[in-house]
């Protein structure tokens, strides 16, 4: 087969070995054989996300995830979900800034089954995209953007503090999701040329982690994605390179029908794949991972300012990465009480660092979650593939555990020091509004002597 080959397993990895390979066409694979369990995963990262889009056209890359499940050449409509399902396996495709993924978990006996399935839809989706498919699936993302955006509490404020923290024009600027009106200006032809341009298996990476023969997955890969063509014509995204510092606090006040008052922050934070970027990992777990996190400790359990307080860490390869601070506020209390009490953690946080304790804990809890995703099958598949696409080397995940238990205190203080700051952050305060059939009721119970003024939700 005209596949390279390197088996050399890397130091550190607790046990765990991967095989990488390519094809011709320019497909990368990476096998992890696994015996535990008579299950295998599939895997397969195409290197576009909403990052590739261009203004006019955002939310296509989220778009295009739906449109592969609608049926190809030998597989119709929803063809994919039946076989899959049918065979005892699960199924499943997401999409970020940085990458679209699909994946399937089957039982051993059936790989072949799932290979086939996404060779098939890689290389002749174009046969069966068409109006009625396009039609339905712009649909479904549009009903997707009302269920978990517009219409839910606090659903715009990622969306919000993204587009704050990275400024217009900057290719994170916009969320996966896209806007309504973009989605509705997006064509079949618009679909077309997303596909042939970036899901040709030079774009791809395909792992297959668990119950597995090697050289028979290998054989398999060659017999179905071998004949599918690669294509040059992908443009490298837009560079995402900004001051580490954004310089300012920005700041909105929103007044929503939501049910308690928020405080929510962005913090713009180091670049995935660097040793700050876990310090800074570390540092937001022991502040706001979990009930025991310092935040917790002070803001729910001691001064009972918040009902919950979580900080955690959206991690990005191609700009600053984005510490994600949540805070849902008791009754009555006000946001600038609670603001005051972050400020001040974060500010002996930086000044004194991590306690040995805290250090301790925020490295076990991030090497259990590592250590979970590398458990099974389908994490390690994942895991694999993000390593090989955004860092290009899969190997990179089997040692990600060590790298995180190598940071020290220091630091942790350090990025915490130079990047938990109030000039650093894009914020959002929610208000709650009273919503308008409780307004009318009020009114009416308080007799016609009382007049009250009601906003309405979102004013």
């Amino acid at each position: 087969m005209p596949m390279g080959h390197t088996a050399t397993p890397p130091p550190a990895t607790g046990g765990l070995t991967a095989t990488e390979h390519r094809l011709a066409n320019g497909l990368r694979v990476v096998l992890s054989e696994d015996h535990l369990t008579p299950v295998a995963a599939v895997c397969l990262w195409y290197d576009v996300g909403s990052r590739h889009e261009v203004a006019g056209r955002t939310g296509l890359a989220h778009l295009f995830e739906h449109l592969m499940f609608q049926g190809s050449a030998q597989v119709q409509g929803n063809g994919h979900f039946e076989l899959v399902q049918g065979a005892g396996g699960s199924l499943n495709g997401s999409t970020s800034f940085e990458r679209t993924n699909y994946y399937e978990t089957m039982p051993a006996h059936e790989l072949e089954l799932a290979l086939w399935l996404e060779a098939d839809r890689m290389g002749s989706l174009l046969t069966a995209l068409d109006d009625e498919s396009m039609e339905n699936q712009r649909d479904v993302v549009k009903n997707e953007r009302r269920q978990r955006y517009d219409n839910v509490p606090y659903g715009t404020a990622f969306e919000k503090l993204t587009a704050m923290a990275y400024p217009e024009g900057h290719p994170y600027h916009h969320t996966p999701i896209g806007s309504m009106a973009d989605l509705d200006a997006a064509s079949l032809e618009d679909a077309r040329e997303f596909f042939r341009t970036y899901y040709a298996p030079n774009n791809a990476v395909l792992t297959v982690v668990g119950d597995i023969d090697t050289e028979q997955t290998l054989g398999w890969i060659e017999k179905y994605f071998g004949s599918v063509p690669g294509h040059e014509g992908k443009k490298p995204p837009r560079d995402g390179t900004l001051p580490e510092v954004i310089g300012e606090q920005m700041r909105e006040v929103l007044e929503e029908e939501v049910p308690s008052r928020a405080l929510m922050a962005a913090y713009r934070l180091p670049h995935d794949g660097t040793r700050e970027c876990d310090a800074a990992d570390l540092a937001l777990t022991a502040l706001g991972g979990g009930e025991s996190s310092r935040l917790n400790k002070r803001l729910v359990r001691r001064d009972r300012l918040a009902v919950g307080a979580g900080f955690g860490l959206l991690r990005l390869a191609g700009a600053p990465s984005l510490g994600w601070l949540d805070v849902k506020a008791s009754g009555g209390v006000e946001v600038t009480e609670i603001e005051a009490a972050v400020d001040d953690e974060l500010r002996r946080f930086a000044e004194e660092g991590p306690t040995p304790e805290e250090m301790e804990r925020a490295q076990a809890q991030l090497e259990r979650e590592w250590l979970d995703r590398l458990a099974t099958v389908g994490g390690r598949a994942d895991e694999l593939c993000r390593y090989a696409v955004l860092f290009g080397d899969p190997q990179l995940a089997l040692t990600a555990v060590q790298r995180v238990l190598d940071i020290t205190a220091e630091e942790v203080r350090e990025v915490a020091a130079a990047r938990l700051r109030p000039d650093n952050r894009a914020v959002l305060v929610y208000e709650p509004t009273e919503p308008a059939e409780s307004a009318e009721a009020a009114e009416q119970a308080a007799g016609d002597d009382e007049t009250h003024e009601t906003e309405e939700p979102g004013q």
